[in-house]
């Protein structure tokens, strides 16, 4: 006969009983991504004053569970098994950070080996194709190799189309992406996360190790870092479900050996045509960028990165620039208006390119130190020195913006600051310098002695001058 036992004795957990069921209860009824897991909830016992064991809350918590009603029936499913460097599982999630003391909503993408079930997170501000490009290179860089397969839902970003059983129409990027790295894409069932289970798992896992509370950085990038050694300190301390004296990270060792080499990274953008206007700037994504004055009032391609854009007119980059996640923002690039400054000088007075914040400090300098015959009032002294600072800044495209602003120190070290002073100092480091002097021969060491009858040699005779007479 089996023994049951009427009444649970809690020597230690008993006195804190009123405070776990208070926490259960507070922790049932957060969104689904914000709730604690049993470890957290142990540890948050723990600041209250709890001084047991971590395996009596877990208990406790266990039966408290079962005690709530359940929603429906259970479902029946069947065990799977992948072999070594056979498949990953991708999926997106939301979750929020505090990034340079700003909470700020985060799209992340999320990856895992089937076999070793190694992790891999990457946050981004997006959730955009150019996002889920930058997240496969990044993800099969981490991992060390790729897989046969890549197992996914049917997401916007990589299927178009939806059509009986398993069969899809992939988007054509999505494809060409999985052509590059030689992976097969399966897209799962709709509404059947149970076919990528594993990362559906990995998901609610990490959410609560990695982003409860939210985690803090300075900036994404420094985030992303910290993500990256999370997963791998993650692996290395959690046992693998099929290996259980063996932890994921030992597993992940052994299946780098199947995975296949990783070849260079997928060209990964997102192309969209706009018209760049009169004032050189085009609107992608909410904010305004400038271009190459010879792109004003033409269509270009906009090329989006996950970190940056680039745009191009008939092939030729007439911009590049780091990529913007706010909204209304202005970024321009001062040298896209050079050619526009040469024939308006006037408009670097209040031109939002030439303002001192967006010019580098050398020429901010230069510019402030010409410009200061504004406070004379002189019409004709103000636009003489635009014209002047105009000069400057067309000597960029030919010498380089390095060369221009080692001149620029130079002349305002030196004391007089002007154009023809930079452009004279820029002359005289592009002219070549004259050739070292050719090697001489060594002097003679022995010292000639004075003789002056040699000089009689060179005398006829008095014979030969009589025979020369006659």
């Amino acid at each position: 006969m089996r023994y049951e036992r009427k009444k649970q004795h809690y020597p230690r957990l008993g006195p804190h009983l009123e405070a776990l069921d208070e926490l259960l209860l507070e922790n049932e009824q957060r969104p689904a991504k914000d709730r604690l897991d049993k470890l957290q909830i142990f540890q948050r016992l723990q600041m209250q004053g709890y001084d047991g064991g971590y395996d009596s809350v877990r208990r406790y918590v266990k039966r408290w569970q079962k005690r709530r009603p359940t929603k429906g029936a259970a479902t029946a499913f069947v065990p799977l098994a992948y072999p070594a460097g056979d498949a990953y599982q991708f999926d997106w999630s939301e979750d929020w950070a505090i990034l340079s003391g700003a909470a700020v909503k985060l799209q992340v993408a999320h990856m895992r080996l089937c076999h070793s079930r190694m992790p891999f997170v990457r946050a981004y501000i997006r959730q955009t194709q150019e996002m889920l490009f930058d997240a496969h290179e990044k993800g099969f860089a981490f991992f060390g190799g790729i897989t046969e397969r890549g197992i996914y839902d049917n997401m916007k970003t990589a299927v178009d189309a939806v059509y009986v059983g398993k069969e899809r129409k992939f988007n054509h990027r999505f494809s060409q992406m999985c052509s590059h790295y030689l992976v097969e894409p399966v897209a799962c069932s709709p509404a059947a996360g149970w076919e990528k289970g594993q990362v559906e798992n990995q998901v609610g896992t990490l959410r609560q190790r990695l982003f409860t509370p939210r985690p803090q950085a300075r900036t994404l990038e420094e985030l992303n870092a910290w993500l990256e050694a999370e997963c791998i300190a993650h692996a290395k301390k959690t046992p693998h479900p099929d290996f259980p004296d063996r932890t994921v990270w030992d597993v992940f060792q052994e299946e780098q050996r199947h995975l296949a080499a990783v070849p260079a990274p997928f060209d990964g953008y997102r192309e969209k045509t706009v018209a760049a206007s009169s004032t050189c700037l085009i609107r992608f994504d909410r904010n305004r960028y400038s271009v190459k004055a010879l792109a004003a009032g033409k269509p270009v391609q906009v090329r989006a990165y996950a970190d940056r854009i680039v745009v191009r007119l008939d092939g030729e980059v007439v911009a590049e620039h780091e990529r913007s996640f706010g909204r209304s923002c202005t970024i321009t690039d001062f040298r896209h208006y050079i050619p526009v400054v040469a024939r308006k000088p006037g408009a670097l007075r209040n031109g939002l390119p030439f303002a001192p914040d967006a010019l580098p400090p050398v020429l901010a300098e230069v510019k402030a130190r010409l410009g200061r015959s504004d406070v004379m009032r002189d019409a004709c002294l103000r636009h003489d020195a635009d014209r002047q600072f105009a000069g400057i800044l067309a000597a960029i495209p030919d010498e380089g913006l390095e060369a221009v602003e080692a001149a620029c120190r130079q002349a305002l070290d030196e004391g007089p600051c002007s154009k023809d002073v930079i452009l004279t100092i820029l002359a005289r480091r592009r002219d070549t310098p004259p050739p070292p002097p050719l090697p001489t021969a060594p002097a003679v060491a022995i010292t000639p002695l004075a003789d002056c009858a040699r000089y009689d040699q060179l005398r006829p005779s008095a014979r030969e001058a009589s025979h020369a007479a006659a």
